[in-house]
């Protein structure tokens, strides 16, 4: 048990997200958000517990697809982590 976490419990891994209009439209950010909350869903587990993150989408992720916005995310994590990520 924790004694700096009321109760003794540690919260789970969190994330946030910040996609501003720079990303493009909100039909586009919203997108993106959707994105990035889905792939980051499956990745928590890979945060120590009790963790936040704020995950900031770059302009350039309103044109990426599913596919490199997980490769872009992986990456972030891996730096984050030092190395221990997929």
């Amino acid at each position: 048990m924790d004694p700096h976490v009321p109760g003794g419990i540690t919260p789970p891994a969190r994330a946030g997200f910040v996609v501003s209009k720079a990303v493009g439209g909100a039909v586009q950010r919203n997108l993106v958000k959707r994105r990035l909350r889905h792939l980051i869903r499956e990745r928590l587990a890979l945060l120590p517990p009790g963790s936040l993150v704020v995950v900031r989408a770059l302009p350039g992720a309103g044109g990426a697809d599913h596919a490199q916005l997980a490769r872009d995310l992986d990456a972030a994590l891996q730096r984050l982590l030092g190395g221990v990520a997929r």
